[in-house]
């Protein structure tokens, strides 16, 4: 039987206590999220924020020639929409479904209201905030500085750090525009990975079947990644009916 939706499968959502997150649980919205959707674009005015449970949200720049490269991604660790509790209500970037699934949806102004009462989830934002800054910085070096297949071997750990299976659904085209690479590039690299025995992959479905391969490939980008999320999450207790918890 397939496991029921519940706020707690996003790490977020399940740091709060009980005092605090019952009152804003009656305006979560549990939504599906369909592979390719766009949830905002550049410019425009943000309405809800997502905490996703089982879905994952790739943030994209996209050039005026149509190129485009992801800045990071966004899964059960977090929430899309940081921009609305910065101050700046809109982004330069787009917010594109990568894996299908679902997320709980709250009003933009729930979320501003929640965060201006100084409480923990105020501290969690802040915190996932710094976390996501450090995934941008690190895609961008690592887009310059790494090599294709340890690219494609750090995308593909982070991605199933936030899934409960090794089974993705991706082309190689959308693998390729997210990375801002040539669709060749990565042929050759998934190509190299499949006859290293680390992934299989046929049409669009990619099964991770070694992760400690992948992570023998991968340059240091995935570790720092990694690495800053536990270190700034690390001692936040999730909900267990206790209304003590403070990071």
């Amino acid at each position: 039987m397939p496991t029921p939706h519940t706020p707690s499968q996003n790490h977020l959502l399940a740091a709060l206590p009980t005092a605090e997150f019952e009152p804003l649980s009656v305006h979560l919205e549990l939504v599906p999220l369909r592979l390719g959707e766009m949830l905002y674009e550049p410019g425009g005015q943000l309405q809800y924020a997502y905490f996703p449970t089982t879905a994952i949200v790739s943030l994209h720049y996209v050039m005026e020639d149509g190129a485009s490269s992801e800045s990071a991604g966004v899964g059960n660790e977090g929430v899309v929409g940081i921009s609305l509790f910065m101050g700046g209500a809109t982004t330069s970037s787009s917010a594109v479904v990568q894996t299908a699934g679902h997320a709980y949806r709250l009003e933009g102004r729930r979320l501003v209201q929640e965060f201006n009462r100084a409480g923990l989830m105020q501290r969690l934002l802040l915190r996932y905030t710094q976390a996501l800054m450090t995934q941008m910085a690190q895609a961008a070096v690592c887009n310059r500085h790494h090599t294709v297949d340890q690219q494609l071997c750090r995308w593909l750990l982070l991605t199933l750090d936030r899934m409960s299976t090794n089974q993705l659904v991706m082309t190689q085209e959308l693998i390729a525009n997210m990375l801002g690479v040539r669709r060749e590039g990565i042929t050759e690299a998934a190509g190299a990975l499949q006859r290293a025995g680390f992934i299989s992959y046929r049409r669009g479905h990619i099964a991770v079947l070694d992760r400690s391969g992948l992570e023998s490939r991968v340059c240091e980008c995935y570790a720092v990644v990694k690495t800053e999320l536990n270190r700034l999450l690390s001692d936040v207790r999730y909900r267990q009916g206790d209304t003590t918890e403070s990071p």
